[in-house]
């Protein structure tokens, strides 16, 4: 039996990938502080308590009407039921055998082989066998309503490792873009220390937060109970290297190991290599008009937008460890421009209507090469170019983190997680339910539980 402290962290580690609520973290924190007998100052316990005081746990209704996960791929559980039912080769698998790309095409093939079906040769017309050649083939017993049935079913399932494959790689980018890399991190580096478990898992939940439909800016993730957790550090016991996946400032970089830094350095670098992938293909799609990035009907906005904010990140880690490594240089002849998000049109109008305008920084990433361009040694950006940019439309290059990495952030208040609906804040989650399946904000028609608001 795992202890309470064993079973706590796990609670926690367990939330890095996930959309737990930074209050009910705040509330697990508090619990596995008082298991492992950590001692906490009254700054840090007041902070923490602050926050679990709207856990979950203290709330009468103890409901959140907010999925506390990241999408994930449906995977092929029911195909492969179906599968191990009329095919006498293949065994019944566990339900997650469904998640994993490999163990899907390995039961393809097993199951290929049994109607003598070669993988990837499904055209219904030319690879399916006749009479003929399926009594050659040694199954002339199976009668061709039976060989059809098992032939259709491969041929949709042949399908399915791609598409989970896929899913798994947008949701590991949108978690990337919200918290670094908190997922990626062992659970052995992640427990050793539990105020740097409980920084780290803190941190994370905040920076998972949804985004709000807005205009004045999002929430900040570093509040005032991470800053509290983050004085709790021991210098001598914290674990930097973990921190440094999903806070790499300067205080905590100088605590980390040259080859840890590089380490981080490679990880990160690949993460641009394979988001500016992406967003290549995404910009090939759609071509956004770049002046004012401005949404498209057809657009898929969301799949940009959690490419370019995993570009943001990985792009500010990266620029972050170039400096603390003292390899400025690097950002000296390849500087890479940030990626704007695509902005819906009624938020671009509600700009406009307070006055402010499209972003700044719109007009620098308007004229600067496009950064897979730059990555792929197509188009130069050094660093010189990105200034001359910046200060032609009255931007700061290294203030707006166009040519440096940002500085350390200032703790906000804490705030209580909303209850979002398509990023508009109801009080009630009850009723935010409701608002969500009426399709209330969403831009579409009214449902049918519309009738029950009225």
């Amino acid at each position: 039996m795992p202890s309470p402290t064993d079973r706590l962290l796990r609670e926690l580690y367990d939330s890095l990938d996930r959309r737990r609520r930074p209050e009910d973290i705040a509330r697990t924190v508090l619990d596995l502080f008082e298991a492992d007998g950590t001692e906490i100052g009254p700054r840090t316990r007041a902070a923490l308590e602050k926050a679990a005081g709207n856990s979950l746990q203290s709330l009468w209704h103890g409901y959140t009407s907010m999925l506390e996960d990241f999408a994930r791929p449906v995977g092929a559980q029911r195909q492969l039921a179906a599968a191990a039912e009329l095919f006498d080769t293949l065994p019944v698998l566990p339900p997650e055998a469904g998640d994993d790309p490999e163990r899907i095409e390995a039961a393809i093939r097993t199951a290929g082989a049994e109607i003598r079906k070669e993988y990837g040769l499904s055209d219904f017309h030319e690879d399916r066998l006749n009479r003929a050649e399926r009594a050659a083939a040694g199954i002339g017993e199976v009668s061709a309503r039976r060989y059809n049935k098992r032939f259709r079913l491969l041929r949709r399932m042949e399908e399915k490792p791609l598409r989970v494959l896929e899913g798994q790689r947008r949701r590991e980018i949108t978690v990337i873009g919200k918290s670094g890399l908190a997922s990626r991190l062992p659970y052995e580096l992640f427990a050793a220390d539990t105020v740097t478990a409980a920084f780290v898992a803190y941190l994370t939940a905040r920076a998972n937060l949804r985004g709000r439909f807005t205009i004045h800016g999002q929430t900040r993730p570093y509040d005032e109970v991470a800053a509290a957790l983050f004085r709790q550090l021991a210098p001598d016991t914290a674990q930097w290297f973990a921190i440094a996946h999903v806070h790499p400032v300067p205080e905590v970089l100088e605590h980390v190991g040259d080859e840890q830094r590089g380490l981080l350095l490679g990880r990160w670098y690949g993460i641009l290599l394979e988001v500016a992938e992406q967003l290549e293909t995404l910009w090939e799609k759609d071509r956004p008009d770049r002046s004012t990035m401005i949404v498209r009907r057809g657009s898929d906005s969301t799949a940009w937008n959690q490419a370019a904010r995993a570009w943001s990140k990985a792009r500010s880690h990266w620029f972050a460890l170039l400096e603390a490594m003292g390899a400025e240089e690097i950002l000296a002849r390849i500087c890479p421009g940030k990626v704007m998000m695509l902005v819906a049109a009624d938020v671009a109008y509600w700009h406009r209507r307070s006055g402010r305008g499209l972003h700044p920084d719109t007009d620098v990433w308007a004229e600067l090469p496009l950064p897979w361009e730059v990555l792929r040694g197509e188009a130069q950006c050094p660093q010189w170019l990105v200034e001359q940019v910046c200060r032609r439309h009255g931007v700061v290059p290294g203030l707006s983190g166009w040519t440096q990495a940002r500085r350390a952030p200032v703790a906000v208040p804490f705030e209580p997680t909303p209850e979002l609906v398509h990023g508009v804040t109801v009080a009630d989650p009850l009723l935010a339910s409701l608002f969500r399946s009426a399709g209330v904000f969403s831009g579409r028609p009214p449902r049918p539980a519309a009738a029950e608001l009225r």
